[in-house]
């Protein structure tokens, strides 16, 4: 009798011995699901607040940065980056809502901007554009269409917190010369990082 009830405890000391093991593998599991998901949602919002605030990846998706950039070539942009003479820019287009440019910084306030027989001239003083130099040597035509900016703007110098931009296709780029000076705040970021396609990838200047 005494052997049966012996037996009887060590079955559901048994029992009790796995029950308390699933239910320990249980909350082990759940553990390790919790910190697996607090894991996943720090980095997702760490990557959120780096898109949001410093760096957003660029497509583009048009032809007037040709030839430094082509249709579906993906960038960086840079968000805090200060803007000085000849940077990429991307900014929210003057007269499209929710449309957004890309086009070369060609100058900062206090410039003055104009171009003779394919020659930039800033404040009087001639200025090189070697990205341009290989198509203009193969451009049958001038290539940039002499202008100065105060017949364009009505300024003779770019005002403060406003930046006269132009795209490096100059025949076929709508930009300054079209829509006057673009603001400071309108401009979202600075391209200097090409990642695509892989043939490019590399600092753009």
């Amino acid at each position: 009798m005494a052997s049966n009830q012996e037996q009887n405890t060590d079955r559901m000391s048994s029992r009790m011995s796995k029950h308390e093991s699933e239910e320990s593998t249980l909350v082990w599991l759940g553990k390790e699901i919790i910190s697996t998901l607090i894991y996943v949602g720090v980095i997702l919002g760490i990557f959120l607040l780096i898109q949001t605030f410093l760096f957003a990846q660029v497509s583009i998706d048009g032809q007037s940065m040709a030839p430094t950039l082509q249709p579906n070539d993906r960038l960086i942009s840079n968000k805090i980056s200060s803007i000085e003479r000849f940077d990429i820019v991307v900014f929210d287009s003057p007269d499209e809502p929710d449309k957004q440019y890309i086009k070369r910084v060609i100058g900062i306030p206090g410039d003055h901007v104009e171009f003779t027989e394919d020659q930039l001239y800033l404040n009087g003083e001639a200025v090189d554009e070697p990205y341009l130099n290989e198509i203009i040597d193969a451009y049958p035509g001038t290539y940039t269409a002499n202008f100065s900016m105060v017949d364009i703007t009505g300024e003779e110098t770019v005002p403060e917190g406003q930046y006269f931009v132009m795209g490096d296709n100059r025949v076929n780029s709508r930009d300054s010369r079209s829509f006057g000076f673009i603001s400071e705040e309108a401009i979202s970021g600075e391209t200097r990082l090409q990642l695509w396609p892989l043939s490019e990838v590399g600092f753009l200047y």
